[in-house]
């Protein structure tokens, strides 16, 4: 279990379930790993919970480039550099109708889930390159590739994305630099259950039902099915994959 053995790992989002996720699988796998999240308390509970001398935690806010920059110099710091940068943080926004939508929640869903991605890979690439190259890894979603009523800024986020990436993928082939996306279905985590509220209000559990049935494989993925696809995409397994969507999605997109 070494395939990431000497690499460094930068992960944003890793106070919630999926980032939690890939940076224990990660540190299994032999790298160190630095959690970034705005909330410190969660950070705080991943790295307990993980449990591993390799993994640490940098509080800070993705829509801040300042913040961006002080993560990445943090990894240099404890740990001689970056080999990759997994771009994870997001957040759903409300469920509601286009004309209803709050001009202010908009915003705030771009900054973190498109904002916070271009300007964490603007900090991320020198280091990367730093190092010889490296991997990007985005999260995007289902929702990346779909339309989806209800969550038009998600859904908007998640395809800029993909496009924020494939620029990227083509820009740095030049520096051993891939980047890559990975779009989840559905994924036992917090998000999910703020969802299913929202879809169904008061009645939760009849929303998730009512997702579920449309996914092939008919459950949710755990984080942890994600995080192996991360991983995949973070060693060399994957050394002749740039520029691809990686749809884990229980064939939700098939």
């Amino acid at each position: 279990m070494d395939r990431l053995a000497g690499k460094v790992a930068v992960i944003t989002g890793g106070g919630g379930g999926i980032g939690r996720a890939a940076g224990e699988l990660f540190a299994a796998e032999g790298a160190d790993v630095v959690l970034v999240d705005i909330d410190e308390i969660s950070l705080k509970e991943a790295v307990q919970g993980i449990g591993s001398n390799r993994v640490s935690y940098f509080v800070a806010d993705v829509t801040s480039a300042d913040d961006n920059r002080a993560m990445i110099a943090c990894a240099d710091e404890r740990y001689g550099g970056v080999d990759v940068f997994l771009a994870n943080a997001g957040i759903e926004g409300d469920v509601k109708p286009i004309v209803d939508y709050d001009e202010s929640r908009f915003d705030q869903v771009i900054a973190v889930n498109v904002k916070g991605v271009f300007l964490g890979l603007q900090a991320s690439i020198p280091a990367l390159t730093a190092r010889g190259g490296g991997s990007i890894v985005i999260t995007s979603s289902v929702a990346g590739v779909t339309g989806g009523p209800g969550i038009a800024p998600y859904v908007t986020s998640k395809h800029a994305v993909i496009g924020l990436m494939r620029s990227a993928a083509r820009e740095l082939a030049g520096q051993n630099i891939r980047v890559n996306t990975v779009n989840p279905s559905p994924v036992e985590t917090a998000m999910m259950r703020r969802l299913e509220e929202g879809f169904s209000p008061g009645t939760a559990n009849q929303g998730k039902e009512m997702i579920k049935s449309r996914i092939p494989m008919q459950r949710y993925a755990e984080p942890e099915d994600i995080a192996k696809v991360m991983l995949f995409l973070a060693s060399d397994d994957s050394a002749w994959v740039t520029g691809s969507v990686y749809m884990a999605d229980g064939g939700n997109t098939a």
